[in-house]
């Protein structure tokens, strides 16, 4: 159930091009993690808005994994981080965003151990962090915010979902989570130090389709957003039951899931456009930010194109 680990560039190569044409769209396979900024899309499934004859969620341990199956054509679509689409890209996977699901606006956090009261306090401390983007960025904007240097902290580093489990086993003092794990970190004593609030905008959860499956699968992706979108609304409209049945998958009580959701900003179909549509400017400009932090962290060896990264074709009309 890791979020964001990463998956070396190298290991990643361009989908297979089918040959010859069929009458019926092929199944769409859209492989996905546990993550409460993905759980309006499996929450679809439960309240059977997703025609299973063509559309099929996969549930998958890690991002790594979806990654994988995106780059060897068992899937079609993956949820991923930005970054993680970002390594798609540089390691020759044609993909597009076809929709941004959120952006965390607290979700990310930086739990510490109880008497470590202030963000000076890391200073000589174990800082347990996931080797990719993500956790990069929350490193870095939490050291700049202690004003810190990266040699005032030993970096630990924690595999996906292992946040718990470094935590219990005393190998850190701090480590950059996020939700579901955050919570459960929070009822083993970690208090919240830091999160992503301070910098809205750069930690972004998004679709990611394999350009095959936008050509040969249109409709089959424009149901699959227009399912989302509805179990969103009914996010909105009726917290307290979307909630009751999230609950379950996330491995959280009603009342924690109903927290998670306060550490994000899940984006509606207005808001969609303005990220997908051209320009593209708030996606663009993320990725470009987000894209540097990948190089200069030596996640990635370059930069990939970034200028045509979206397509908002899929999206439902309407607000």
């Amino acid at each position: 159930m890791e979020r964001r680990q990463f998956l070396v560039a190298g290991a990643l190569g361009p989908l297979a091009a089918l040959s010859g044409c069929e009458r019926r769209e092929p199944l769409l396979r859209v492989s996905g993690i546990t993550w409460v900024g993905y759980e309006p899309l499996f929450l679809a499934r439960s309240l059977d808005l997703l025609p299973a004859d063509r559309i099929r969620l996969i549930e998958s341990p890690s991002n790594t994994n979806s990654l994988m199956q995106l780059a060897s054509g068992e899937v079609e679509a993956a949820t991923l981080t930005l970054d993680e689409f970002i390594l798609a890209r540089a390691g020759g996977i044609p993909v597009h965003v076809a929709l941004v699901f959120d952006t965390s606006q607290g979700a990310d956090v930086v739990m510490a151990r109880p008497g470590i009261e202030r963000l000076e306090d890391l200073a000589g401390k174990r800082i347990g962090v996931e080797e990719t983007a993500a956790g990069a960025l929350m490193l870095r904007k939490t050291l700049d915010a202690a004003g810190l240097k990266t040699d005032d902290v030993t970096r630990v580093a924690v595999i996906g979902g292992g946040h718990v489990d470094v935590y219990r086993g005393n190998k850190v003092d701090a480590v950059v989570s996020y939700e579901p794990f955050a919570s459960r970190l929070e009822s083993h004593g970690a208090r919240r130090l830091h999160d992503s609030s301070a910098f809205p905008g750069l930690i972004v959860d998004v679709l990611a389709v394999s350009d095959r499956a936008i050509r040969r699968q249109p409709m089959a992706l424009t149901e699959l957003l227009a399912a989302y979108f509805e179990a969103l609304g009914v996010v909105r409209s009726s917290p307290g039951r979307a909630h009751r049945l999230m609950a379950p998958r996330l491995g959280l009580s009603v009342e924690e899931t109903a927290r998670a959701y306060d550490g994000i900003a899940l984006l509606g179909v207005s808001e969609n456009r303005t990220w997908l549509e051209p320009p593209s400017t708030p996606l663009t400009k993320a990725a470009r930010t987000v894209a540097d932090i990948m190089q200069a962290n030596t996640l990635i060896e370059h930069v990939p194109e970034l200028s045509d990264i979206a397509t908002a074709r899929f999206l439902p009309e309407g607000p």
